[in-house]
């Protein structure tokens, strides 16, 4: 019983947010990327669906939506949607790494730290590691922030979309279309 007891009070002392799953916060997040055409002309888009968690061990899911990507066009929306992504062969993208889930449960509120995160990015059936640097802020009690220090650059050509990049490109009557494309992200995580 004493056992018992000391145990229980050993975890009173320690933080709960080492031993609890962080949801994302979908309304409060986003992931955005740039594509460039015609070599100068830059524009930016955004997935308007995302779902994702931090689990208890810091193994951290994103789930992308594909189908809810925006480009401020809406027959543009479609095409990318098709052409590109496949979203009826490919519905998402899914994002998976860990985060230090002590380095987490040590922050106080309004705590930073920046850890060098190595991702798996499924896209397109296709698997890939990518690698970024990830701030991660403490706002709350109940609520992190987790946001990349810089662009990850994802090349169409790792993931097989090289050739919906170019069906793009020729219905559109462009010049060209970048293969590499930067994606930044902002996430709200809440215990």
């Amino acid at each position: 019983m004493k056992a018992l007891s000391g145990v229980a009070l050993l975890f009173a002392f320690l933080s709960p947010s080492a031993f609890a799953q962080w949801d994302l916060s979908s309304d409060n997040s986003s992931l955005n990327f740039v594509s460039v055409k015609s070599l100068k002309v830059g524009e930016v888009h955004s997935f308007q669906k995302l779902t994702g968690a931090i689990s208890d061990s810091g193994q951290v899911e994103l789930n992308i939506d594909l189908s809810s990507v925006e480009t401020n066009i809406g027959i543009r929306n479609d095409r990318v949607k098709t052409m590109l992504f496949d979203t009826a062969k490919f519905a998402d993208a899914k994002l998976s790494g860990f985060v230090d889930v002590e380095k987490v449960a040590s922050l106080n509120i309004g705590d930073t730290y920046i850890e060098p995160v190595q991702f798996n990015l499924s896209l397109h059936g296709v698997s890939n590691q990518v690698t970024s640097d990830v701030q991660v802020t403490k706002l709350s009690g109940e609520r992190l922030l987790v946001t990349s220090l810089m662009p990850i650059v994802i090349n169409a050509s790792d993931y097989g979309l090289e050739k919906g990049i170019e069906q793009l490109r020729n219905i559109a009557a462009l010049p060209s279309i970048s293969n590499a494309v930067p994606v930044t992200f902002s996430l709200i995580f809440k215990q």
